[in-house]
């Protein structure tokens, strides 16, 4: 028994040796692949994209002469991150956020997106998660309103509260606050920033690739 032990031992141990070198390429091999693999999703989800956000306007120039807003745009497999970050601003003032068609008046469709407050200092920011790319449209086939796919490719910062702005003279001319529905109560000031410094049919979401 002790013969036929070691005889079979003598006979097995090339076997296991290439069962082991076999087990041990087949790891080095997928490990490889899901290496490969994880490069190529990290190289996809941190594809970034960053622009500027200009005031709307001459009278916003002239009462907020240092307001300005920079927003990026990181792009996930199924969706994006966007961030958005304002300067120059009132003290402690309250913004809204949206997604729009154009930049400046008559907006076309708009898309509410997040409220941005500032600090103290006028500075403040939001992060917020959806599809921010050439590929961002509304579409209403019916009910109460009907449009076909629309894109929107720009952003918009309106004043929360209307009476900031007209406190602070950005409102030349008005005797009263001027009153836009761009918050959730429909009871916004006027518009701060926005992305008119892209042509009006290229926003800068167009140029996300999705």
């Amino acid at each position: 028994m002790i013969r036929f032990d070691r005889l079979t031992r003598r006979l097995l141990a090339p076997t296991r040796l290439g069962l082991s070198a076999i087990v041990l390429a087949t790891a080095t091999l997928l490990a490889a692949a899901i290496g490969l693999s994880a490069a190529a999703g990290a190289a996809s989800t941190a594809t970034k994209f960053s622009f500027t956000l200009v005031p709307s306007s001459a009278a916003i120039t002239a009462c907020l002469p240092h307001a300005s807003g920079k927003a990026t745009i990181t792009r996930g497999s199924l969706n994006d991150t966007m961030t958005v970050s304002v300067s120059g601003m009132p003290a402690n003032a309250r913004f809204d956020l949206f997604v729009i068609q154009q930049p400046t008046t008559p907006f076309g469709v708009s898309w509410y997106q997040t409220d941005i407050k500032a600090n103290s200092s006028g500075t403040g920011s939001a992060t917020v998660r959806g599809v921010f790319n050439k590929e961002t449209f509304s579409v209403s086939p019916g009910g109460t309103t009907t449009f076909s796919p629309t894109h929107q490719y720009h952003l918009g910062l309106w004043f929360d509260n209307p009476n900031v702005p007209f406190t602070l003279g950005c409102e030349p001319g008005a005797t009263s606050p001027i009153i836009t529905p761009f918050n959730g109560a429909q009871h916004a000031g006027i518009q701060v920033l926005n992305t008119s410094n892209f042509p009006a049919i290229a926003g800068p979401l167009s140029h996300v690739k999705s």
